[in-house]
C-alpha cells in the first residue's frame, strides 16, 4: 500500500462497517414501497436515467474485480471493497426492479441492455491505490449527487418508489464518499506534497467509470442533464466540497498542478 499503514486502514474500515451494519442496512424486497407506484407517476426521463444508472452498476464484476487486485493484500481495503460490492448490488436490483415492476422496461428489453453493457470491459482508471483513494472520493460523491438530482426530480414528479429507491442509494453513496475522503485525508497527513499531485493528476483525468461505455451514451448525457447534472453542479456540489474537506484549496492544486507540468513536461 502507499504509506498509509494497514493500522489506518484497518481502522477506518471497521467504523465505516459498523456505522453500516447499525444504521445504514436495507432490502430491496421489504424497504422500498413498492406498492404506491401508480401509472400517473411515469415519467420516461426517470426510466431513462434508472436505466443509465443500472447501466453502470452492472460492470460491478469488473469493478470488484479490478479493485481487489490492487488492494488485495491490505485487509481493510479489501474488505471495503468486498462490502462495496455488496451495497452495489443491492442498488444495481433496486433499479432493475424498478423498470420491471413498473412496466417501463419488459425482461426482454433489459436483457438485451445487459447483453450490450457486458459486451465491454471497464478497466481501472489509474494504478496506484492512492491515485484510486483520490478517484474514489470524488467518484463516490459524484454518484451521492447523481441519486440526489433523481431523487429530487422523482419528488416533483410524484413518484414515492423512485424517490425511496435513490433516498437509500444516495446513503449509501455518501457513506462510501466519506470513507474514501477519510482516507485521503490519512494521506495527506502523512505525505501532503505527494497526495497533492495525486489530486492533482486525478481531477485533471477524472471522469465517471462506464458512462461512456454505455449504449446511446450522448443521448443519455443529455436526458441526465435534464435531471440536473451537469459539470457546473460537479463542481459546485462535489470537486471544490471534497476538496475543501481534505484541506485543499484551489491554490494548492494549481500549484500542484504546475509541479506536475515541469516534472512530466508540459502536456502533463
Amino acid at each position: 500500500m502507499d504509506l498509509l499503514s494497514e493500522e489506518t486502514l484497518y481502522r477506518q474500515y471497521m467504523e465505516f462497517f459498523e456505522l453500516a451494519e447499525r444504521r445504514r442496512r436495507w432490502s430491496v424486497f421489504d424497504d422500498i414501497p413498492w406498492d404506491k407506484w401508480q401509472e400517473q407517476s411515469r415519467d420516461e426521463s426517470l426510466a431513462q436515467c434508472a436505466e443509465t444508472f443500472l447501466g453502470v452498476e452492472m460492470y460491478l464484476p469488473d469493478y470488484v474485480a479490478e479493485g481487489l487486485n490492487v488492494v488485495r493484500e491490505s485487509f481493510g481495503q479489501a474488505w471495503f471493497q468486498v462490502n462495496w460490492g455488496y451495497e452495489e448490488s443491492k442498488h444495481a436490483l433496486a433499479l432493475k426492479e424498478f423498470l420491471l415492476r413498473t412496466g417501463q422496461r419488459t425482461e426482454e428489453q433489459v436483457r438485451e441492455f445487459e447483453s450490450q453493457v457486458l459486451s465491454r470491459r471497464w478497466t481501472m482508471p489509474f494504478s496506484t491505490p492512492r491515485r484510486m483513494f483520490v478517484y474514489g472520493a470524488i467518484q463516490e460523491k459524484t454518484t451521492w449527487m447523481s441519486y440526489r438530482q433523481q431523487l429530487n426530480r422523482a419528488r416533483d414528479l410524484g413518484d414515492p418508489v423512485m424517490a425511496e429507491i435513490c433516498r437509500y442509494i444516495a446513503r449509501d453513496e455518501a457513506a462510501h464518499a466519506d470513507f474514501y475522503r477519510r482516507t485521503l485525508q490519512a494521506c495527506l497527513q502523512e505525505d501532503y506534497e505527494g497526495t497533492l499531485k495525486d489530486i492533482a493528476h486525478v481531477v485533471k483525468e477524472f471522469k465517471m467509470p462506464a458512462y461512456d461505455l454505455l449504449p446511446d451514451y450522448d443521448k443519455r448525457l443529455a436526458v441526465m442533464q435534464v435531471i440536473g447534472i451537469d459539470r457546473e453542479v460537479f463542481f459546485r456540489d462535489v470537486l471544490m466540497p471534497t476538496l475543501k474537506k481534505v484541506g485543499v484549496s484551489r491554490r494548492d492544486l494549481v500549484r500542484a498542478r504546475g509541479q506536475l507540468r515541469q516534472e512530466q513536461g508540459e502536456d502533463a
